[in-house]
């Protein structure tokens, strides 16, 4: 009972409860120890009212019988099956939804899952189709989700590179490297925001000033229509990639391809 549980507290702990604090014991010492199934209430009735006199708390079987297991030999194997058989309080309370995803495969052949939205849709079509086309060979060092900001992160890799990794809204939605020609890819999937614009071709300059690859920056869209939008906006020597027509790109690099087919 909750008024036994006060007295073992003041004898055992050198507190001085109050007997009559047996509901605050209730409320607050014990509640989320049998939300977690910790603790069950116990009765003489098992239907008996909150304030009936012969409720009071008791030791779930199996957590009281892990519990006598401590510190033996079969402690650690008892609380890991204990554990397995258990959804943990935190779950239950955190309501985790079963949102839908965009499903992505890299080039590795490796399977993520980006949040729903228009932006990570067009971060799929950019790892799956603009890569495969114009980056052929790259890895994915940085994906920037929009729920997940660490979603993936080559740390090592960006580190040899010389890439500095600030905050998180400094980087591009996501960065490929090849190997082979030493490319670096510093990718913008615009949606709403996010232009290579001549300020934010400063910025990313100033993350790669120190590094060792040559830098390619890519404005991708999903559409002519969202291209329209910000077609003054893009900054000279860079690329625009545009998902519905993924086998061309645009150059906003002055004389570099000037020249006959």
């Amino acid at each position: 009972k909750t008024r036994d549980i006060i007295s073992f507290i003041n004898e055992h702990f050198e507190e001085n409860i109050s007997s009559g604090s047996y509901d605050d014991i209730r409320r607050k010492d014990l509640k989320l120890l049998v939300l977690a199934g910790l603790i069950v209430n116990s009765a003489d009735n098992p239907n008996a009212a909150t304030n009936d006199p012969t409720r009071g708390y008791s030791l779930e079987p199996h957590f009281k019988d892990l519990i006598i297991d401590y510190k033996t030999s079969h402690w650690e194997i008892k609380q890991q099956k204990y554990v397995a058989n258990q959804i943990s309080l935190k779950t239950r309370l955190s309501r985790t939804r079963n949102i839908e995803k965009v499903p992505v495969t890299l080039p590795n052949g490796k399977l993520l899952e980006l949040s729903a939205g228009q932006h990570n849709i067009l971060q799929k079509q950019i790892i799956e189709e603009f890569l495969p086309r114009f980056g052929q060979g790259c890895q994915i060092l940085y994906i920037g989700d929009t729920s997940n900001k660490m979603l993936l992160r080559d740390e090592k890799t960006l580190t040899t590179l010389n890439v500095y990794m600030g905050l998180h809204d400094e980087l591009p939605d996501i960065i490929a490297y090849n190997t082979s020609k030493n490319w670096l890819y510093l990718i913008e999937a615009v949606h709403s925001s996010g232009a290579i614009n001549e300020v934010r071709l400063l910025e990313l300059k100033e993350l790669t000033k120190n590094c060792t690859a040559d830098i390619i920056y890519v404005t991708t869209f999903l559409n002519k229509k969202e291209f329209k939008k910000w077609i003054i906006e893009i900054a000279w020597e860079t690329e625009v990639w545009i998902a519905d027509n993924p086998d061309h790109l645009i150059h906003f690099d002055g004389h570099k391809f000037l020249g006959p087919y």
